[in-house]
């Protein structure tokens, strides 16, 4: 039987190149998406924080600021 060279193992190289920018880019959408979850759900409890404040009635909901003197 003829001997055969074995071949060279094929190069590896995940982690590497696009690949990695390709997940980069996804990880960075993916924390603006949660920043921008968050600041949403932030604001609209704000929101809603003085809507039942008016619909009890009361008319001191949101503060004024006056500035300084």
């Amino acid at each position: 039987m003829g001997m055969t060279q074995p071949s060279p193992p094929p190069d590896d190289d995940r982690g590497q190149g696009p690949n990695r920018t390709a997940a980069l880019f996804g990880l960075l959408f993916i924390a603006l998406l949660v920043v921008a979850a968050v600041y949403l759900t932030q604001a609209l409890h704000r929101k809603s924080q003085l809507e039942d404040c008016l619909m009890s009635g009361r008319r001191n909901c949101a503060p004024i600021t006056a500035p300084a003197r």
